[in-house]
C-alpha cells in the first residue's frame, strides 16, 4: 500500500500548510505512519527530534514567518550525510555507533529552510555500489516488487520518496547514485552540477565525482528541492524554446525494449555516438584509486568489519596502477571538450537512465552482463564530466519501471527541468 506522500507535490503540501488544511506535526505523523519496515528505506528514525522539528515549523507558519517551500514538509536524509545527533552508519559494521557531531552543509541548509528531518536512509555500504542491496542492515526494496533492488547507492532515499513515505529525500551521486535509483523505483532524481551542493559532511567515497542530489516524485520538486539547497541558488523564469535540440546518446548495450519505452519520450531527437564505454574506463580508474585511498587503513586493519562484496571490490580496485589514474585524469579533459563542443551543437542529452530494469536483490548478472557496470553505464560519465542530470519516469517495462535521463551544461539547469515537466505532463 503507498504511503500519504504518494500522488502528493511540494507545491500542493505547501499550499495546504499556508491555507491550515495541513499542519507540520500532522504531515510528520502521516510520515511516520507510511514507513514500511520491510521496504528497509530507513536505517534510523529519529521521531524526537522531527517531532520538534515540527512543532518549531507549525508555529512559525502560524506567526506568519515563512522559511520557503520546504518550511514543514518531511525529508529524509542519506546515511553518509552527518545529522547532528543521529548515527550516520554508512551502511558498515566500520561505523556502529557512530553519532554525528554536526550537521552536514545541505542539512543545515535543510533546517535553515524550515524541513522536518524525519531519519536516514539506507546506503550501500560507503555508497560503493550501485545496486543498494549491500549493507550492513540488509538491502532497500524496491516498493513495486520487494524481491528486487532498489538502486543505489541512495537506495533508501529512492524508496522512502518513491512508497509515499516522504515527499523528499537528499542522497549523494558519484557515478548514478540518485538516477539509478530513481529511475528503478519510477520517481525522478536530479545531480547538479559538479559542486553545486556542497559536500561537507558528506562521507567520501570519491572527491573527483562526489555530488549531492535530490529524490522526488517529479522534476518539478527536484528543481524546488535545489533552489533550496543548490550554491548559488537558481532561479529565473522558465524559457523552455520552440525547436530545442536534443541528441540521443548512443555508445553503449541497452535492453531492447528499455531503449523502446525510453526513446518514446524524445521522439524528435538526433542519434549521436558517444564513447560511453571509455569515460566508464576513466572513472573506474579514478574512482577505484580515490575509494582506496580513503579506506586503505581500514581494509589493512579490519577487514572483517566490511561486507564481503564491498571488501572485494575495494581490493580489487587497490590493483589499480597508478599510470591508469594519471592516464585517465588527461583523458578526462579531453572527453570535457568533445562533449562541450557536442553540447554547442545541442541544449540537451538524452537517453535511458539505466539500461535496464531493476534484477532480483542478490543476482549478480543480467542480459547485458555484471549487474554493476550495466547499473553505472549510462550515468556516470555526466559525474566524469561535472555536468547536471535528471532522471525521470519513462513508464514500464516489463512492470517495472524506467527512467529517462537528461542532461545539460551548467548553469541552464531550468532548462533541463523545464524540458522535463513538459515530457512528463
Amino acid at each position: 500500500m503507498a504511503g500519504f506522500f504518494a500522488g502528493r507535490t511540494l507545491d500542493g503540501l505547501g499550499r495546504d500548510l499556508r491555507s491550515g488544511a495541513a499542519t507540520a506535526p500532522g504531515l510528520l505523523d502521516r510520515a511516520l505512519e507510511s514507513i514500511d519496515p520491510s521496504l528497509n528505506a530507513f536505517a534510523t528514525v529519529d521521531v524526537e527530534g522531527a517531532a520538534a522539528a515540527a512543532r518549531t515549523a507549525g508555529e512559525e507558519l502560524a506567526a506568519g514567518r515563512d522559511r520557503g517551500p520546504l518550511h514543514g514538509v518531511p525529508v529524509a536524509v542519506k546515511d553518509i550525510i552527518d545529522v547532528a545527533g543521529l548515527p550516520t552508519g554508512m551502511g558498515s559494521a566500520h561505523f556502529a555507533g557512530h553519532v554525528a557531531g554536526r550537521d552536514a552543509a545541505c542539512v543545515e541548509a535543510l533546517r535553515a529552510a524550515g524541513a522536518v528531518i524525519v531519519g536516514k536512509t539506507t546506503t550501500h555500504e560507503f555508497a560503493y555500489g550501485a545496486s543498494g542491496d549491500t549493507a550492513v542492515n540488509g538491502p532497500s526494496r524496491n516498493p513495486h516488487d520487494p524481491s528486487r533492488i532498489s538502486g543505489g547507492s541512495s537506495g533508501g532515499s529512492a524508496v522512502a520518496v518513491a512508497a509515499g513515505m516522504v515527499p523528499l529525500a537528499i542522497g549523494t551521486d558519484t557515478g548514478g547514485s540518485v538516477r539509478i535509483p530513481a529511475a528503478l523505483c519510477g520517481i525522478s532524481g536530479f545531480k547538479p552540477a559538479y559542486g553545486e551542493i556542497p559536500t561537507g559532511g558528506v562521507f567520501p567515497l570519491s572527491t573527483s565525482f562526489d555530488h549531492v542530489g535530490v529524490l522526488a516524485a517529479t522534476p518539478a520538486d527536484c528543481r524546488t528541492a535545489y533552489r533550496v539547497l543548490g550554491r548559488p541558488a537558481h532561479g529565473g523564469e522558465s524559457r523552455l524554446p520552440d525547436g530545442i535540440r536534443v541528441a540521443w546518446i548512443e555508445g553503449t548495450p541497452v535492453a531492447p525494449d528499455v531503449a523502446e519505452t525510453v526513446r518514446r519520450l524524445v521522439p524528435g531527437a538526433d542519434a549521436v555516438r558517444l564513447d560511453l564505454p571509455e569515460l566508464r574506463r576513466i572513472f573506474a580508474a579514478i574512482q577505484d584509486s580515490e575509494a582506496c585511498e580513503v579506506h586503505a587503513e581500514r581494509v589493512a586493519d579490519a577487514p572483517e568489519l566490511f561486507q564481503p562484496v564491498t571488501l572485494d571490490r575495494l581490493r580489487r580496485a587497490g590493483e589499480t596502477r597508478g599510470w591508469r589514474f594519471v592516464r585517465a585524469a588527461r583523458e578526462r579533459t579531453r572527453y570535457a571538450a568533445e562533449v562541450a563542443d557536442l553540447m554547442r551543437r545541442y541544449e540537451v542529452l538524452a537517453s535511458p537512465t539505466v539500461p535496464i530494469v531493476a534484477p532480483e536483490i542478490g543476482r549478480p548478472d543480467c542480459e547485458l552482463g555484471p549487474v554493476q557496470p550495466a547499473l553505472l553505464s549510462l550515468t556516470c560519465a555526466w559525474n566524469v564530466l561535472g555536468l547536471p542530470a535528471l532522471s525521470v519516469p519513462a513508464g514500464t517495462v516489463r512492470g517495472l519501471p524506467a527512467g529517462l535521463q537528461l542532461v545539460t551544461r551548467a548553469g541552464d539547469e531550468d532548462l533541463l527541468f523545464d524540458l522535463a515537466e513538459r515530457i512528463t505532463a
